[in-house]
């Protein structure tokens, strides 16, 4: 074994050679924040944010107690917290952990060194929780926040999608099985009516998060009660103001030492239905450009398979499916942390949600970049399209065609049976010999047809059979998007972030 620390030695001519050693590529680094998720993600759950929001906690926490009349904290001890709020020294907080074991005590004593005054006054009053809890819920809110803002934008590119494509025809799918015709701007109002259920969901959260608040150990506020003499008023007010002053116009009116964990298992929840919906335009995607009908952004340079040159591989919507089937998974973690809670407090919910929490959000950012970039680069082919609606037309039209040779005095039974038997014998042939439909040509041979030739070629028109396809588009977008898009008009045009 080699002796010589800090040093990797690999075998080579010449005996053992030095490997170079990076500390970035020594070490495991999450692929959500070092591959694909956003920039403003991944420092909302960075340790910067979290610890300096750490530090305006016990700012607010301390400044608000003085303000309520607690006269041994000083307005020089605030500005001196305020000066270092933003500056961690991460090196002193590591070694404060390793001598006391408990990241909150080695966060305030390192805190401490760097603010001497104000050492004595903070956490004044307060758990970790106050701290870590309240930490936490504004990084969410932030983080809802931010995938808003994604969520209205891919709304906005799929609606322009929608209103360019509302007339082009296309086949309609059950089963994955040709059924009636709709037009492409209708089945993206599909995709759009998924995400607006998911906007609605995330409106909700946003504006019904609860902040914890100052509620002491276990929830009583009894040390501060202590602090303020038993004054119930300021103890109430303390905990109202503190969290208006984060931003928050909801408390929780009563918590354990934590705040519920319900409250973090409604949140995965919202992700595991953008997710949801995430998947299913992916997999719509994938399907269509299998059928060379609608394809997903290809680069000029990009490149689909390192074997086949010619593939142009659904790389970002197995992207999308890929991190979706993560986010949903993961919503289970935080349903049996909130089950699982004991009582006033249990710590078995710490290391699980230093996890889950931001890597569900980062996940969930990620795949939203994908999304935006693909909901804005999507390529339609309409003569193909064409070709495939005219393929099963026939077979679509045969109950109008029967129809209409009623109406011109034909036999009901008679005509029926025609038809059904000239519909299997062209299916059979288009499935073993791989021809053209040719039931159209079949019933126009037919004598029993002739009083009806003239009107086939009307009654064959793709447009007879979508219905208010085009209209539904119009009516969808004019009364469902514009409202949103109008009322989130500042952050629209927002710019897709994808990486590789």
């Amino acid at each position: 074994m080699d002796k010589r620390v800090g040093r990797n030695i690999v075998p080579g001519e010449g005996g053992e050679q030095p490997m170079p050693r990076s500390n970035e590529f020594d070490t495991y680094q999450s692929p959500l924040a070092g591959r694909y998720a956003g920039k403003e993600m991944s420092y909302n759950f960075s340790d910067h944010n979290k610890y300096s929001t750490w530090r305006k906690l016990w700012i607010v926490l301390a400044d608000t107690q003085r303000t309520l009349g607690i006269k041994t904290i000083k307005k020089k001890q605030i500005d001196e917290m305020v000066k270092y709020q933003s500056n961690i020294d991460f090196t002193t907080v590591m070694k404060h952990e390793l001598r006391v074991k408990h990241d909150v005590m080695a966060h305030i004593h390192a805190f401490g060194d760097q603010c001497p005054n104000a050492r004595p006054i903070i956490h004044l009053g307060a758990t970790s929780a106050f701290v870590q809890d309240n930490a936490d819920l504004i990084l969410i809110k932030k983080g809802l926040n931010i995938l808003l803002e994604k969520m209205v934008n891919i709304v906005d590119a799929l609606a322009s999608f929608a209103k360019n494509n509302r007339d082009i025809i296309t086949l309609g799918f059950t089963h994955y099985q040709p059924a009636q015709l709709t037009t492409v701007g209708k089945r993206a109002c599909l995709w759009i009516q998924d995400f607006i259920i998911d906007i609605e969901d995330i409106e909700y959260r946003i504006n019904n998060l609860r902040f914890r608040g100052a509620k002491g150990t276990i929830g009583t506020q009894n040390s501060f009660m202590s602090l303020f003499g038993n004054d119930e008023e300021k103890v109430k007010l303390l905990d109202k103001e503190i969290a208006h002053k984060m931003g928050f116009k909801k408390l929780f009116p009563i918590t354990g030492q934590i705040y519920p964990r319900k409250a973090d298992s409604q949140i995965a929840d919202v992700l595991s239905g953008i997710a949801q919906s995430a998947h299913k335009f992916s997999n719509d995607i994938r399907l269509l450009q299998n059928l060379r009908e609608i394809e997903e952004p290809f680069g000029k340079k990009q490149i689909g398979s390192s074997a086949m040159p010619y593939k142009r591989n659904p790389m970002r919507c197995e992207r999308v499916a890929s991190i979706a089937r993560y986010i949903i998974c993961n919503s289970l973690n935080t349903e049996f942390t909130s089950g699982s809670q004991w009582l006033e407090r249990t710590l078995d919910d710490s290391a699980n949600r230093r996890l889950v929490i931001p890597e569900t959000f980062l996940a969930t950012d990620a795949m939203l970049n994908i999304v935006l970039g693909v909901a804005r680069g999507l390529v339609v082919y309409p003569k193909v399209i064409a070709q495939h609606v005219n393929q099963e037309l026939p077979f679509m039209a045969s109950e109008d065609i029967l129809m209409e040779s009623v109406k011109a005095g034909s036999d009901r039974q008679k005509i029926h049976e025609k038809i059904r038997t000239y519909s299997m014998e062209a299916a059979t042939l288009i499935k073993e010999n791989g021809v053209d439909n040719d039931l159209l040509d079949r019933i126009q041979r037919d004598k029993d047809f002739d009083n009806i030739k003239d009107n086939i070629s009307n009654i064959m028109n793709p447009k007879n059979f979508v219905g208010r396809a085009p209209q539904q588009v119009d009516e969808y977008i004019t009364t469902i998007v514009k409202p949103i898009q109008k009322r989130y008009k500042k952050i629209l045009g927002l710019k897709a972030e994808f990486r590789v």
